[in-house]
């Protein structure tokens, strides 16, 4: 038999194997695996992930005392991903997607129980869904404790972490992502602008006026000690946002695609407006302002970034530039809170924004995809307003009951002695 007779009968085995088994999928209604789909939320997952371990860790590092980096980062960033991961396998991830009510998932799926057998709607494995997910739950801890950096005992922060992932994210990203009741009103939030930056950036204001200031607050507190390392993880941290934004769209689509072209033009206009009012509020620009400006950008338009087209990104990316950047000197020294690396102007007040816009910039007339569901403008924005005021409410609310539980129970903080010295000299345990 010749070579080319015997590859007509494997591509015809091949095409009869395969109708047999879409065929098979359509009796039994169940999706068939979506290959592509499945291999783009891994990679997305492994880039989110990386935006923790080492992104974060860079920028936050950089942005540090020298003596405070192993202790205040390098522990934190790699327990907190430890405990989440568990809290996320334990219950976590059936709280926020199994079904429940308006307010809560139900223990369904406690332990992951029959998720890797699963597939979801689009022929994506609904193992790979919780995977991309539980890396979201990660990061939005590890954000609040820049916050609270060169102060916080490690204990509390492991404890903190823990609670706060079960009582203020499983339930908020239930409400947005999980069908709750703020989906039902129709709130949209494509990538985390409300679940993960606004919760992240509110818990942190609050858990920083709790705590209180380092010493030597506002005046003798240390610049940054390494602009360059603050950089590099600026640049991780941008990289991996493409899956951040990009892999929330679930498949490797059109939608997937305009999500990162969002997402980087919103960092680019955000960087560049940043460092412009800089200019003129400090007389020069700096590498650190630029970091923070196309962080500032990508946060604000993680909400929307499945939504709005490119001149939409960057005008949300402008505000987003200018308003984070104004707002991170009103929160040190109008209102005297040591947020010590900025996350409630740049996070939190990013991803507010960014919902807010969504409204007007989903609109296909200003370029966008439409906001997916028949809605007006109004009512849009008057649906982001509330899942942004019910996330602000309740991260606020828990956070204050769970620094004042902790407080009163672990400590908060720690002495000034050993803040002075360094928490790296304290002893784990603590």
């Amino acid at each position: 038999m010749s070579k080319i007779a015997v590859s007509l009968l494997v591509a015809t085995g091949v095409c009869f194997a395969t109708m047999i088994a879409n065929a098979d999928a359509a009796v039994s209604g169940s999706p068939a695996l979506d290959s592509g789909a499945t291999a783009w939320v891994l990679t997305a997952s492994a880039l989110v992930l990386f935006m923790t371990l080492p992104g974060l860790t860079l920028f936050y590092g950089g942005l540090v005392r020298t003596d405070q980096l192993p202790a205040v980062l390098m522990r934190r960033c790699f327990v907190i991903s430890c405990v989440v991961s568990l809290i996320w396998l334990a219950f976590g991830y059936s709280l926020v997607f199994s079904p429940g009510n308006e307010l809560i998932g139900s223990l369904e799926a406690v332990l992951l129980n029959g998720v890797s057998q699963r597939l979801m709607a689009n022929g994506l494995p609904q193992g790979a869904f919780a995977l991309f997910q539980m890396t979201f739950a990660i990061i939005t801890p590890a954000l609040i404790i820049g916050a609270i950096t060169e102060r916080a005992r490690f204990s509390f922060v492991i404890l903190f972490s823990a609670f706060w992932t079960a009582l203020v994210y499983l339930p908020i990203a239930h409400w947005v992502w999980g069908g709750g009741w703020l989906a039902r009103m129709g709130t949209l939030d494509f990538a985390g602008g409300i679940v993960v930056h606004t919760t992240a950036g509110v818990s942190a204001l609050v858990a920083a006026w709790l705590i209180g200031s380092r010493d030597g607050f506002p005046k003798r507190i240390a610049p940054p000690q390494n602009p360059a390392m603050t950089t590099v993880g600026a640049a991780m941290l941008w990289v991996g946002w493409f899956g951040f934004n990009g892999g929330s769209a679930l498949a490797a689509n059109a939608s997937a695609a305009s999500a990162i072209l969002a997402t980087q033009f919103a960092a680019a206009a955000a960087g560049l407006v940043w460092i412009v009012v800089e200019r003129c509020r400090l007389g020069k620009p700096s590498s650190v302002g630029i970091a923070s400006g196309c962080i500032a950008g990508l946060a604000t338009i993680t909400p929307a970034s499945g939504y709005v087209g490119p001149i939409g990104a960057v005008a949300i990316g402008v505000v987003g530039g200018v308003v984070c950047c104004i707002a991170a000197g009103v929160v040190k020294h109008r209102l005297g809170i040591d947020d010590s690396l900025d996350v409630f102007a740049v996070h939190g007040l990013g991803g507010m924004l960014g919902s807010l816009l969504l409204a007007a910039f989903a609109l296909p007339a200003l370029g966008g995809s439409g906001y997916g569901h028949p809605m007006s403008a109004a009512g849009q924005l008057g649906a982001q307003a509330i899942g942004v005021g019910a996330a602000v409410v309740w991260s606020a609310i828990c956070t204050y009951l769970i620094v004042k539980f902790l407080d009163a129970t672990v400590g908060a903080r720690v002495s000034l002695e050993e803040e002075r010295n360094g928490l790296e000299l304290v002893s784990p345990a603590e």
